[in-house]
């Protein structure tokens, strides 16, 4: 009798019907992290399928994806909550237009400019008061600042926020949390000892075939071998901005949609801009190549 599917293969295989083809160690970390409710810190070179790999498991699981894009100044009003304060003001001008007395005035000012519906949730916060389960995503986190990079500890920790005006609120469901880093500088130990650990590399050349197939699935098995191969080549070579993943995947549907059948000096010279993005990358992809 035939062994049935790990846990693990089953990720895998949920993965690969979002469009993601993972690995072992990916499908594993995946699958811990939800058995054991950790989040997951990824990290990687830009352009290797770290975001990607949040957004398939939300598309995986049916769940909502809530996206925190992470940038240098990056502070609690726009990463957790925020008072409405247009709203607040409002409130206080009928307070005072309803003639209300000292007493009754300062007690409902207190209860009443700083209830829920003052609050605005921003993506962590809305990921804790989400009434069904959802992946939240803190995309780049390496872009912020060490007093930003705080922030995340308890929602991290504790899966809740701390509102002086009203409290703690708790999570009703448990996140399932991805953290991406390009490793642009190095995060705290704090934030590291809290989350499981993915590093996600460029695959090799079989592997980016297979995701070029699985993607663009017209595509010869001939033609994305020989796509994989040249990227390979093209990510060696001494470039500001190597191509990504889903730059290669651009490319295949590129030549696709050109006809080719196979690589040639002309069409590669005619669309390695798909791949390149910068003209020193490109002059310096022609000579990697030997076309230039």
């Amino acid at each position: 009798m035939a062994d049935s599917p790990s846990p693990i293969d089953d990720v895998r295989e949920g993965l690969r019907g979002a469009g993601y083809l993972a690995d072992a160690a990916t499908g594993t970390v995946v699958h811990l992290a939800s058995a054991l409710g950790k989040p997951v810190l990824i990290e990687g070179p830009a352009g290797t399928g770290k975001t990607q790999l949040a957004k398939s498991v939300a598309l995986m699981t049916g769940k909502p994806l809530i996206r925190l894009q992470c940038y240098e100044g990056l502070d609690e009003s726009k990463a957790i909550y925020e008072w409405d304060y247009r709203r607040q003001l409002l409130q206080l001008q009928l307070i005072q237009a309803a003639d209300i007395q000292d007493g009754a005035d300062a007690s409902l000012t207190a209860s009443g400019i700083f209830g829920e519906e003052f609050l605005l949730s921003r993506p962590l916060l809305a990921a804790i008061r989400s009434d069904q389960p959802v992946v939240l995503l803190v995309d780049e986190v390496d872009r912020l600042d060490m007093e930003a990079e705080a922030l995340l500890l308890e929602v991290l920790s504790e899966y809740q926020v701390s509102v002086p005006e009203l409290g703690t609120v708790t999570a009703r469901h448990i996140p399932q949390v991805f953290l991406t880093s390009n490793n642009t500088r190095d995060l705290s130990e704090a934030l590291k000892r809290r989350c499981l650990y993915l590093h996600l590399g460029y695959p090799s050349v079989e592997r980016e075939a297979e995701i070029v197939r699985l993607h663009v699935p017209e595509l010869s098995a001939h033609l994305a071998e020989e796509i994989a191969s040249l990227v390979a080549v093209l990510r060696g070579a001494d470039l500001k901005k190597p191509p990504s993943i889903s730059e290669t995947v651009d490319w295949a549907r590129t030549l696709l949609a050109l006809g080719a059948a196979e690589l040639t000096g002309d069409i590669t010279r005619q669309t390695l801009s798909v791949l390149l993005k910068y003209e020193r990358d490109i002059g310096a992809g022609l000579a990697e190549l030997s076309l230039a």
